[in-house]
């Protein structure tokens, strides 16, 4: 079954450092591409991370440090990647809360200005864990019937994903053939950030989900404790994180110049 689009989206996988999404780098990134009328494009790069990748990492996904020492750093590909996904949707494998968190946190900290206001997310691990429960090599066993070569390789693992969602379409006629409706059934819970800092209450207001002000009104708080904000701000928050918190404290303070 072929997806059905009205925008592209892009399929994408990351190899890293590591699992810390606001600390971790990217060491490999593949996107594949799907357009509205079928056309696809691919693209993978190496990139050096600028730092020594950690020996378990390096036996999960078999990058060196010495495989990617005269590779593009993540900075010096923003540009191309962005480009590649500026208009569309995305998707993955755990996605949501690791891969889209970490693309976001390389491309605050390379300046590009990445939200995903615009655009929606379809996490392909959530599906299969509501429907099956297995991991990505099992799931592409289990719905293509294939056995997953190069496992840890992130253009093995994107084109997998993808496969893997075109399977799920045709298995589970209950899923809408409709990247928001994906995006709804594969979101997790209603978080403003991607780490899961800013969520949302019943009332869709903005609640801080973490420490002395968990269920507290992100408004109040800035608002009650203006020193608070500047602690997130220098403290070890995802940027991500800090760029939401900003927007919502000069979104009140128009609201009173208004």
């Amino acid at each position: 079954m072929e997806l059905k689009l009205n925008r592209p989206i892009c399929f994408f996988d990351l190899e890293t450092t590591g699992v810390d999404v606001a600390k971790d780098r990217i060491v490999e990134i593949s996107i594949f591409k799907v357009y509205p009328n079928g056309n696809k494009e691919s693209k993978t790069w190496l990139v050096n991370p600028e730092m020594k990748i950690p020996f378990l990492s390096t036996q999960v996904h078999g990058i060196t440090d010495e495989k990617v020492a005269n590779e593009p750093t993540f900075k010096e590909l923003s540009g191309q990647v962005y480009t590649m996904i500026k208009d569309s949707d995305l998707a993955g494998f755990n996605s949501d809360r690791f891969d889209i968190p970490l693309l976001a946190e390389e491309l605050l900290r390379s300046g590009v200005d990445f939200d995903m206001k615009s655009k929606v997310s379809v996490d392909v691990q959530t599906i299969f864990h509501k429907m099956e429960e297995r991991t990505l090599s099992a799931a592409y066993k289990f719905y293509c019937g294939k056995s997953l070569e190069n496992a840890h390789s992130a253009e093995a693992d994107t084109m997998a994903t993808y496969e893997i969602l075109k399977a799920q379409l045709e298995r589970y006629p209950e899923l809408e053939n409709d990247m928001k409706s994906l995006s709804e059934f594969t979101t997790r819970k209603k978080s403003v950030d991607f780490a899961g800092f800013i969520a949302l209450n019943d009332k869709g207001q903005e609640i801080f989900s973490f420490g002395k002000h968990k269920g507290a009104l992100v408004e109040k708080v800035l608002e009650d404790e203006p020193g608070y904000f500047g602690w997130i701000q220098n403290a070890d928050f995802p940027l991500y994180t800090k760029k939401v918190l900003t927007a919502i404290k000069l979104r009140k303070l128009n609201n009173k110049l208004n």
